[in-house]
C-alpha cells in the first residue's frame, strides 16, 4: 500500500491541491509505522516545494 501511495502522490505533484488531498487520505490510511516511512520519503521527495503542505498533514499525527 505504501508503495501504491508513493506512486500516486509522485503523478499528482503537479497540483499542490490534490496533493495535499491524497496525501491526507494516505495518513488516515496507512498504520504508523508508514506513517513515519512516508513523512521521512515526502520531506526528502518533496520538502522544497511542499514544505507548507506536508507539516499540516504530518504535524498533528504522532508517529
Amino acid at each position: 500500500m505504501l508503495q501504491y501511495i508513493k506512486t500516486v502522490l509522485t503523478k499528482v505533484s503537479f497540483n499542490k491541491e490534490l496533493f495535499e488531498k491524497e496525501l491526507n487520505k494516505a495518513v488516515i490510511l496507512l498504520i504508523p509505522a508508514e506513517v513515519k516511512e512516508l513523512k521521512e520519503w515526502c520531506y526528502a521527495e518533496f520538502g522544497k516545494g511542499y514544505r507548507p503542505i506536508l507539516h499540516r498533514a504530518f504535524d498533528s499525527i504522532i508517529v
